[in-house]
């Protein structure tokens, strides 16, 4: 098996939207802002290669949507999909299965692109079974309020109507070395994917965990649907992952791709943070 973190680009949002609760002379040492409150934040993917399977785990936020709605972000960096998959020497026609961890626009976009004369969508990965669970998607195709925003219809439709869609309704190992857990906090039905990798379990945090500095316990998104249920997501992940040692990989972290964590008096905490490569 074969990793490699892809780049997708950055976007920035705002500080107290990502932090919540947490007072700004807090996470501002840890995850600084800039002059209008912004964060910059990755739209890091991950590319596993094991035997015949070239497997994406979510894939940034696509070049479909306008310059108006594309300026709320931001959007930042030399980094593309397509550039970062290149630079390991894969297309998107090599993907035999994308893994949706959510269906939130900056994980979901790329999956679809405009059709050649931009008349209507394709898969942006043609060849690939798209995963994700019943749960997301039932809420993502009949979204609250509140969240509404985050799920676009282009983004979403168009993989139901290739046929290639795979919706799985309990946790399980449904790619080979891949097992699907479910979490509901930030959004019902989010996929936390968990990798085993030699033995070692790695897994993609999506917006479980958005970066190292959302470790501490009371560190949620405001962005989060159900914050109490987000504590408890974490306490869950938390005894695994400490007790197992497990590798953390983050989407969302500019600064560190992965962490280890450690019990302290203070709870859990981050025990060592780097590159992906210093870990395996």
């Amino acid at each position: 098996m074969k990793l490699y973190p892809i780049e997708t680009g950055n976007l920035k949002l705002d500080g107290g939207a990502m932090f919540g609760v947490v007072p700004k002379v807090m996470w501002q040492k840890v995850y600084p802002a800039d002059e209008n409150n912004l964060c910059n934040w990755s739209m890091r993917c991950l590319l596993i290669i094991d035997g015949d399977r070239k497997i994406l785990i979510d894939n940034g936020i696509g070049n479909k949507q306008d310059e108006k709605w594309l300026s709320y972000y931001y959007l930042n960096g030399e980094d593309t999909l397509e550039n970062s998959l290149k630079k390991v020497g894969e297309t998107p026609d090599n993907i035999t299965d994308v893994i949706l961890t959510h269906m939130h626009f900056d994980h979901c976009g790329g999956s679809v692109k405009f059709n050649e004369d931009i008349s209507g969508y394709e898969l942006a990965f043609p060849n690939a079974t798209y995963w994700t669970s019943k749960k997301q998607y039932d809420w993502a195709t009949n979204p609250n309020r509140r969240e509404k925003a985050s799920f676009l219809k282009e983004n979403i439709y168009p993989i139901e109507e290739s046929g290639q869609l795979n919706l799985i309704e309990k946790e399980g190992e449904y790619i080979p070395n891949i097992t699907f857990k479910l979490f509901d906090g930030h959004t019902d039905g989010q996929l936390i994917p968990h990798i085993n990798y030699n033995g070692r379990t790695i897994a993609f945090m999506a917006d479980l965990l958005p970066a190292t500095a959302h470790v501490p316990m009371p560190w949620i998104m405001a962005y989060d649907t159900r914050p109490l249920i987000t504590l408890k997501d974490k306490e869950r992940f938390f005894n695994d992952a400490v007790k197992n040692d497990y590798i953390l990989f983050f989407e969302h972290d500019i600064y560190n791709e992965a962490c280890t964590l450690m019990d302290t008096p203070k709870g859990v905490r981050v025990k060592n943070a780097g590159k992906l490569a210093d870990f395996i």
